[in-house]
């Protein structure tokens, strides 16, 4: 897995801590037990988790991560349709465009 710097490349200067955790911590040491769970399953309970809390700028970026990881349009879409009878329709609404945008006609 390629190494995460969103963090110092976005909150470097407001939140240097935050940031090294997040790249260091987060996806440095947790993201990166694939023995314990691959990148896709990880992408995929990120985006369930995203998805059910309603953060849509996390989840488009969480989308375009579950896609480098291996995760299909269809198991994204089939995931959005179950979790919208838990979490809410109005969330699923929102979020198919942004699988649209990420996986286009694939």
């Amino acid at each position: 897995m390629k190494k995460q710097t969103a963090g110092k490349e976005r909150l470097g200067n407001l939140a240097p801590e935050f940031a090294r955790l997040n790249d260091d911590v987060l996806f440095g040491e947790v993201w990166s037990r694939e023995e314990q769970l691959s990148p896709r399953d990880r992408s995929l309970i990120t985006i369930s988790a995203l998805f059910s809390a309603g953060l849509y700028p996390q989840l488009k970026s969480h989308l375009i991560m579950g896609k480098e990881h291996g995760l299909k349009k269809e198991e994204v879409v089939e995931a959005i349709t179950q979790l919208a009878f838990y979490c809410g329709w109005p969330k699923a609404w929102s979020t198919f465009p942004m699988i649209e945008e990420v996986y286009g006609d694939e």
